[in-house]
């Protein structure tokens, strides 16, 4: 394509943009996406801390060596050099820029992306507040000394206002004032402020909503002048198209039902199926955000706008449809190491779901532990349904409810991009194919989560079919056992020839006497 003719291209011409959050998945897909559809950026300056031993330049070596930039090495190899760590952290002031680094920045940086937060649903409160909340006080206070800043855009979540039915593109007014909230994690001891924690966030499911809904409210509170705009992605999943169909690299939605789904592991959990499954492919997502900081530093709307970016008003699947379509496509391209055959069933019924848990998880994870112990390996299948478990309890308000959101403010900047931005930075969900994205995801999370080569389908695909006789084989002895145990005195062959003669003789015996 030619840049020339990519309005949002020429705006970041000559630009540098600042991220935070560059290291999560958002983030990776965001610093990729700019580098190499926006090939005239000056720099791209990303916040990064110490890490687990590692310092800020280690990370940003491992950043880049990232398997998601490989299309961009391709295509702009020397493209990486624009990248530019800024050591700092989010729990810091100014999030701990230095005073070097800050003049730096101040000199060209004109574009913030802010996409740093814990998304972590039961995370406790106070750790919730501080990389919400506070981080996002601190990252205005950053960009209010930035002089040439002309857009920063924030990234939120759909599910900030989950409380409501029906959710539109504006700020809702804070549950509590977030001035509020941020004192009581200052002076309150960490139990005691656990302990009250559900009566805070009223009829949200976690502090991941609350604290997001919470930093909405404090971003317009104290940005003042400042040119802001607010992203709500839904679920965000694998990607459509860029960097390449499939790119996925955590656990999070979806692919942690896929992944756990396709090794056997997860057989039951519950979800409504009919409900609407709001996901969002994370390259949709970015290009949004690209768009939204052009619109913004272009435009200049009179207020800060905000944009729901969601699938179910414009192009709806349910979950049902999710599980037509990519059960088939786990046994077409399954897992080179299955703990058992893929087989599962969506559950209504929290009772019901317990008692397949019980017979289909624990069991099978017990026995499994078992052999390992009399085998002198280390048990861990136990521990692994504890973690599913952990999951898919935190989805389950989100697989059991439906939402109406809004989206005019993504139609309408949908409508003001050239011909040649609409192709660049898409991001109109109707054009989505579900079947052709659900098979993507499929291979990506075999791919680049659990790190199988497509070379090994193949094999894969014969230790399945034996894992399937296997598996029908194990049910065969397991129905024979509970015959035998069970059924067998009961309904032996002569109990069955006594009770019908037995009944026999009743019917002979009343109708002689009547």
């Amino acid at each position: 394509m030619n840049f020339e003719d990519s309005t949002i291209s020429a705006f970041y011409e000559g630009r540098s943009v600042f991220v935070t959050g560059a290291t999560g998945f958002v983030g990776k897909v965001l610093l990729e996406k700019l580098l190499r559809s926006c090939p005239g950026i000056k720099n791209v300056y990303i916040l990064m801390r110490e890490k687990r031993g590692k310092d800020p330049r280690q990370r940003l070596e491992e950043l880049m060596n990232c398997k998601v930039f490989d299309l961009l090495k391709k295509e702009h190899p020397e493209a990486s050099k624009k990248v530019i760590g800024i050591t700092g952290d989010l729990s810091l002031p100014e999030l701990g820029v230095s005073s070097k680094d800050l003049i730096k920045m101040a000199e060209s940086v004109s574009v913030v992306f802010h996409s740093a937060a814990t998304v972590k649903f039961d995370e406790p409160l106070k750790q919730a507040v501080n990389m919400n909340v506070l981080a996002t006080r601190r990252m205005i206070e950053l960009c209010h000394k930035l002089p040439n800043l002309v857009a920063v855009v924030h990234v939120s979540t759909a599910y900030a206002n989950c409380n409501r039915k029906e959710v539109d593109e504006v700020i809702y007014p804070a549950p509590i004032p977030p001035n509020q909230i941020i004192e009581a994690t200052e002076w309150m001891e960490e139990k005691l402020l656990d302990s009250i924690t559900p009566k805070l966030i009223g009829n949200r499911p976690n502090t991941y909503t609350f604290t997001k809904a919470l930093a909405e409210n404090l971003l317009i509170e104290e940005s003042e002048t400042l040119p802001v705009a607010i992203v709500r992605p839904s679920i965000v999943s694998a990607s459509w198209r860029e960097p390449f169909p499939g790119w996925i690299d955590n656990l999070n939605g979806p692919a942690g039902i896929i992944v756990a789904g396709g090794k056997g592991v997860l057989r039951t959990m519950i979800i409504y199926g009919e409900v609407v499954a709001d996901i969002i492919p994370v390259d949709v997502v970015i290009n949004l955000m690209i768009a939204v900081a052009w619109y913004t530093a272009v435009k200049r709307p009179k207020k800060t706008l905000v944009y729901n970016c969601v699938s179910g008003p414009l192009n709806k699947t349910s979950w049902n449809d999710i599980m037509a379509v990519t059960y088939p496509m786990l046994l077409k391209y399954p897992s080179a190491e299955l703990f058992r055959y893929p087989k599962g069933s969506f559950r209504r019924n929290r009772y019901v779901n317990n008692v397949c848990i019980a017979f289909q998880h624990y069991l099978p994870a017990l026995f499994v532990d078992l052999l390992a112990y009399i085998f002198f390996q280390k048990p861990g299948m136990m521990r692994v349904y504890q973690k599913v478990h952990k999951a898919t309890d935190c989805l389950q308000f989100f697989t059991t409810r439906d939402w109406e959101f809004h989206c005019d403010n993504v139609l309408m900047l949908h409508d003001a991009l050239s011909k040649e931005d609409k192709k660049r930075f898409f991001f109109d969900i109707r054009e989505l194919n579900w079947s052709y994205f659900w098979e993507n995801h499929v291979l990506g999370c075999r791919k680049f989560i659990l790190k199988e080569d497509p070379s090994t389908i193949p094999a894969a695909r014969k230790s399945l079919r034996r894992r399937y006789f296997v598996s029908q084989f194990t049910h065969f002895l397991v129905a024979i056992g509970v015959w035998k145990i069970f059924f067998s005195r009961i309904l032996s062959v002569n109990n069955i020839w006594y009770a019908a003669s037995a009944a026999m003789f009743k019917i002979q015996d009343f109708l002689q006497e009547s």
